[in-house]
């Protein structure tokens, strides 16, 4: 790579980090914790590419973007966050970034994608997408690949004519996506429309359909379940359409192709309705966003006016343990009944327990006097098991309890070393720069004793 980077993070080690390896790839690198910085160094004409934070002591890293574009149009900018919503992805393409990544980021992928910024220039600017308000409050929350690859999909179709299929089980947020679709695009002014069988029964049925939503947006939700007939009507009235044209989303719990080899659905509807399909995941397919949706709905629950309650650790590792088939709704439900069904306030396991019907069993029994470790972890494990059922746990296990092994390793090392780095390096037996890698990869807390040496 050749060329001039501007970092903005006010996290020390992001900007050694980015500031090391940018260098070692050949570029000369301007680091700054300071937004203002940062931007007094783009009016001056330096640098061919920015990354920055979006979180930034003196302002936000996205407001400052549409200024960044006005003094130097033909500068990439790609935005780095821990704010891993939906609401980051759709305003950082809204605001024309180059590119986002949430943090974690993965640095081998960060310098492909700073490689390309700098290969390429900007496409030309267009107006800012005004943000909703209130959109915050879309409980699509996620740092999870899947979710983050999705808030992505959502960014880039927004506004595009093409249909957009979203596919997924009952509970995992499929109408809410199609609703950011349309509040977030250039038809959020205009009509939404959610067509029901009863709509389409009337002759006119789908005429009106058409003139109600006019340029907006029309969704067919749950188009897997309609029958025949409905299904004839919607490919007649897609067939109609001319420009200009609503939108066209539509939702689907089931996999409409195998639908069309049962012979239950149409295949012509669904070459019309699959522009661009929009898999959403399961919830047992991220539990890693399970503790931050929990935290949402308990912030949403408290602004309502219940009264403020927080989950304990074990209630969040038994959240993360179940395997929630009725999805981020299911979610939502308990927690909601977890508010207003205690007086504590810290909400605990048996609480949590109790609401799920998962089984008890009280506490892990405390391990024998010389009772080998690997007989102790046999034990939580029997128990994780456990919890499932008898059904399996969710995939990922093996990588999922390495890292619940590792931050407690690593956090009771740092304690006991008082937080000096090179000692505890030592003393788990890895180079101090892992050590460093392993405390940004898995979050963990650096406290007054635990202080970066």
């Amino acid at each position: 790579m050749d060329g001039t980077v501007l970092v903005a993070d006010d996290d020390r080690t992001i900007r050694t980090v980015l500031t090391q390896a940018l260098t070692r790839a050949g570029c000369r690198v301007h680091a700054t914790s300071s937004l203002v910085t940062l931007k007094r160094w783009v009016e001056e004409g330096r640098g061919d590419l920015v990354i920055s934070d979006v979180m930034m002591p003196d302002g936000n890293g996205l407001e400052a973007l549409p200024e960044i574009a006005q003094m130097r149009p033909d500068l990439p900018v790609i935005v780095i966050s821990a704010q891993n919503t939906i609401m980051t992805a759709i305003q950082a393409a809204e605001a024309e970034a180059f590119d986002y990544l949430p943090k974690p980021f993965d640095l081998p992928d960060l310098m492909k994608r700073a490689s390309r910024a700098l290969e390429q220039k900007r496409r030309a600017p267009s107006p800012r997408a005004e943000a909703k308000e209130g959109g915050d409050d879309l409980p699509l929350v996620g740092r999870t690949p899947a979710m983050q690859s999705l808030y992505r999909l959502v960014a880039r179709v927004m506004n595009t004519e093409l249909p957009v299929l979203i596919t997924g089980e009952s509970g995992t947020g499929k109408s809410l996506i199609a609703r950011a679709i349309h509040d977030f695009s250039d038809r959020r002014n205009l009509p939404f429309v959610v067509v029901t069988p009863d709509d389409l029964t009337p002759i006119d049925g789908p005429a009106r359909v058409l003139s109600k939503a006019g340029q907006g947006t029309i969704l067919f939700d749950e188009i897997g379940d309609l029958d025949s007939d409905a299904q004839a009507r919607i490919t007649r009235m897609l067939d109609s359409l001319t420009d200009p044209s609503p939108r066209i989303i539509a939702t689907s719990q089931g996999d409409l192709s195998g639908r069309i080899k049962e012979g239950g659905f149409r295949q012509d509807l669904y070459y019309r309705l699959g522009g661009v399909t929009i898999p959403v995941p399961a919830l047992r397919e991220r539990l890693e966003d399970i503790p931050s949706l929990a935290e949402h709905f308990l912030a949403r629950a408290e602004r309502d006016g219940m009264t403020p309650r927080a989950l304990s650790k074990d209630a969040t590792e038994v959240l993360r343990a179940y395997p929630w088939p009725g999805n981020v709704r299911q979610l939502e439900n308990t927690v909601q009944r977890l508010m207003v069904t205690g007086s504590e306030a810290e909400i605990s396991r048996a609480e949590v327990e109790a609401t799920l019907g998962a089984p008890s069993g009280g506490p892990v029994p405390a391990a024998d006097e010389g009772e080998k470790l690997s007989t102790s972890v046999a034990r939580h494990l029997k128990r994780y098991f456990d919890l499932h059922g008898g059904t399996l746990p969710p995939p990922g296990l093996y990588q999922r309890i390495l890292k619940e092994i590792e931050v407690p390793l690593i956090e009771i090392a740092l304690d006991a070393t008082g937080g000096n780095q090179a000692k505890c390096a030592d003393l788990l037996g890895i180079n101090r720069n892992t050590l460093r890698k392993k405390i940004t990869e898995l979050e963990i807390e650096v406290t007054r004793r635990r202080k970066l040496m």
